[in-house]
């Protein structure tokens, strides 16, 4: 099965687990969702995630965080998708809920948040936002 926007997967996956109240999620892995995995998780959106080999093939299992019984991640909404980019400077990067949320972004230097994108004084794709 191929999958034409895998990010998209991911937060679609994770939005499904938090309305089931779900403790954790799988998805296949790549480098990418797991880079994203470790933004969620140095963030306080997720509890933590890990990397399994099942059957030849990597799984990337997340374990979701609630606070009081409702999820920790509010909104979580892809920006950039396969049909249309969005792109922005280091000084036009979006500030997520008045600098309550954190946008993903897709650098040069790596996938950071827009406040560490700002600080590095550099831009790049805005993946998805986080709230």
């Amino acid at each position: 099965m191929s999958l034409s926007d895998p990010i998209g997967d991911m937060i679609a996956r994770i939005k499904n687990a938090q309305d089931r109240s779900h403790k954790k999620v799988k998805l296949p892995s790549s480098n990418f969702k797991t880079k994203i995995a470790d933004i969620l998780k140095n963030e306080g959106f997720i509890k933590d995630f890990k990397v399994n080999k099942e059957n030849n093939k990597s799984l990337l299992s997340l374990e979701l965080k609630y606070h009081s019984g409702n999820p920790v991640i509010s909104t979580f909404e892809r920006v950039s998708k396969p049909g249309r980019r969005i792109f922005s400077s280091a000084e036009s990067l979006p500030k997520i809920n008045n600098g309550l949320g954190i946008a993903i972004v897709s650098t040069p230097k790596g996938v950071m948040t827009d406040i560490d994108a700002r600080k590095q004084r550099v831009g790049g794709e805005i993946i998805c936002k986080v709230f």
